[in-house]
């Protein structure tokens, strides 16, 4: 979303630019250095500013407005559109990075109010010790498609798929104790739905790319998987999320951030959403008609 502080900042620190310009040109005026015709003209591009700086910051008001306006409906539309939007539907989350206590209360507790269930709870060590997942894969046959560095996409790809499906999950038990960091949940129960969170810093290398399948593999998964993340973010996931066709929802902190998320587990339109300006598909995903209750 475009961020009009920062336009109101930008233009204010060029006007005060332009102000000193005159100023030093009035200055060497007097020495034949700025003749009348070039005083008139920046006298007329900082009126013209002045203008610009002043319409930015009516405007400002005018967002900050309506910001609050998204805030106070999406704190009224929660209690009456969240129930039973997940009725009986099993929830997995997955951190990648150490398990973030608020964000995983945040998420447990929409998904709770909308009537779903968070059946599994994992998250992996990043970055990962190739040369010891390596080493794991090749101990089994079954596996050894999967081993070399340029078939870590494809192992990402394929724990994606586990998580999701649950029942056996003989890849998740080979790497288990190199990979997990945490685990919560029993891993046979299928998902209806997933939640993948980023709490590391972006990765590189070898992780960036065991990590793009991951994403990849919950995307393709046929269960809605969403990306998700607190405001506040230092690098955001977003982009991430959304380049391996993850939806995304920032914000999961606000009000409007846990809507967003119930909505997208319950199958709304997939996109990316959210108050931040990774948000390219708006604030919410249209709403689409609750369920109808037993």
């Amino acid at each position: 979303m475009f961020d009009l502080r920062y336009h109101v900042a930008s233009l204010t620190a060029v006007f005060v630019a332009l102000v000193l310009g005159i100023l030093v040109g009035v200055g060497l005026s007097g020495k034949g250095f700025v003749n009348d015709a070039e005083r008139a003209n920046l006298t007329r591009q900082i009126a013209d500013l002045q203008r610009e700086v002043d319409a930015a910051q009516q405007s400002l008001g005018s967002a900050g407005r309506v910001e609050q306006a998204l805030r106070d409906f999406a704190n009224g539309a929660y209690p009456a559109v969240v129930p039973g939007r997940l009725e009986g539907q099993r929830v997995a989350v997955l951190f990648v990075g150490p398990v973030d206590r608020g964000v995983s209360t945040t998420v447990g507790n929409a998904v709770r109010d909308a009537g779903g269930t968070v059946v599994r709870t994992r998250s992996i060590g990043v970055p990962i010790d190739a040369k010891a997942v390596q080493d794991a894969l090749r101990r089994q046959p079954a596996f050894r498609r999967f081993a070399g560095t340029k078939q870590l996409e494809d192992l990402g790809r394929a724990l994606a798929g586990e998580l999701a499906a649950g029942g056996k999950t003989p890849l998740w038990d080979a790497l288990g104790e190199i990979i997990v960091l945490e685990r919560k949940g029993l891993s046979a129960p299928p998902a209806d739905a997933v939640v993948v969170v980023r709490s590391a810093k972006p990765q590189r290398g070898v992780t960036k790319a065991f990590l793009a399948g991951v994403y990849t593999g919950l995307a393709r998964s046929g269960a809605p998987a969403v990306g998700t993340e607190a405001s506040g973010a230092g690098v955001s996931a977003i982009p991430a999320f959304s380049l391996a066709g993850l939806s995304t929802v920032d914000s999961v902190d606000t009000a409007a951030g846990r809507l967003g998320l119930v909505l997208l587990l319950g199958g709304a339109e997939p996109g990316s959403y959210g108050i931040e300006e990774t948000a390219g598909d708006g604030v919410l995903p249209p709403i689409p008609p609750a369920s109808p209750q037993g």
